[in-house]
């Protein structure tokens, strides 16, 4: 009991902390990211906490599981520094004898990256898409602010507007730079509107000349207008059959086994499966020498979660690409890696044994 509650309580202690500081890194990171993406115009600035959110949902598996697996490498390491493992496997107690505690202390972690993989990851991924699509869908003059010139989404054309209506749809004072292949064209007009047709979204601008520039005859041509139709947008809705699998639900993935959705499966599930293999690794890689005040075995762990997730991005590659069966990813990749902890606690184990009995002989 008292050796259970040890370990469980430097479990906790050790994992709340490494979540934090991954949390607050990784966040980071994203929030950079996010604002980057919304100052060259491809989210909109006023989505970016909440789409910040929706990718720290999307990663938040992966953080839990990395967090975990440093720091049963962490605790477990400090108390072989601070020769509390020699104390218990003097007592009898083998590395064997520390998966217990950790999986007593891991499986509500493991539960919740089970939830978050099959369920919150596809609904934060639909939702960050939309947020994308929606914005992107807009015309490029209804994404203009007032004062500032702004680059169309292909780059071929600049808008500055001095004034607009509160809807965003109407504009006053309208400047369109366009590039083209044998020239330019400079267009101005009093105001501007948008009109829908469809799925088509025309820019109607109203009492204003164009000024049009032959850049390699060195022709120029002016001419003006009451009233410029052209086509500002096109629309096409997202149907059912072409959604990219990451945002599709759990449950119509395993109803719809294609090749793509095959991938995706063994992905979200090979995250569950990396997890619960990570804690059998983190046991048998927390072992180090007391005698040498280095890091190296954290070094190598984070090495072995590196290694270890990029296979599992591999393998969901070559599931998409009908190369290998899911089950035959899972099971080559998950498998072999829970043999090799097991494995490797086993000789950890008996190599601990083994060198405090040669110890207590020489005595």
């Amino acid at each position: 009991m008292l050796f259970d509650s040890t370990v469980r309580r430097e479990l906790s202690r050790g994992f709340g902390a490494t979540l934090v500081v991954i949390l607050t890194i990784v966040l980071t990171m994203f929030l950079i990211r996010t604002v980057g993406q919304a100052a060259s115009g491809a989210v909109a600035p006023q989505d970016v906490v909440l789409l910040l959110g929706y990718v720290a949902l999307q990663h938040l598996p992966t953080m839990l599981a990395l967090s975990l697996f440093i720091a049963i490498v962490v605790t477990l390491g400090r108390m072989y520094r601070d020769s509390e493992m020699v104390i218990w496997f003097a007592s009898g107690v083998g590395l064997s004898r520390f998966v217990r505690p950790v999986l007593r202390t891991s499986w509500p972690v493991l539960v919740v990256v089970g939830l978050l993989v099959l369920f919150v990851w596809p609904w934060g991924a639909r939702s960050s898409l939309e947020l994308r699509d929606r914005y992107q869908q807009r015309s490029d003059l209804s994404r203009v602010t007032p004062g500032v010139f702004q680059t169309s989404s292909d780059g071929r054309r600049v808008f500055f507007v001095e004034r607009e209506s509160a809807d965003g749809i109407n504009a006053r004072n309208v400047f369109i730079l366009a590039r083209q292949e044998q020239g330019e064209s400079v267009t101005s007009a009093r105001s501007g509107r948008l009109e829908s047709e469809g799925n088509q979204r025309y820019l109607v601008l109203e009492r204003g000349q164009r000024n049009d520039v032959d850049t390699k005859r060195g022709e120029h041509a002016i001419s003006s207008f009451d009233s410029y139709r052209v086509l500002a947008s096109e629309s096409a809705a997202r149907s059912a059959d072409n959604e990219p699998p990451k945002v599709m639900r759990t449950l119509d993935l395993v109803r719809r086994p294609t090749p793509a959705n095959q991938g995706e499966l063994s992905w979200r599930f090979g995250l569950l499966l990396g997890a619960a293999n990570l804690l059998l690794l983190g046991v048998g890689l927390s072992a180090t020498n007391p005698r040498r005040a280095s890091n190296w075995n954290l070094l190598f762990a984070l090495l072995a979660f590196i290694v270890y997730y990029n296979m599992v991005n591999l393998s969901q590659l070559w599931v998409a690409s009908d190369r290998l069966s899911m089950g035959a990813a899972l099971l080559g990749v998950h498998g072999s890696v829970f043999v090799l902890a097991l494995a490797l606690l086993w000789w950890r184990d008996h190599a601990a044994v083994m060198t405090w009995r040669r110890r207590v002989a020489a005595r």
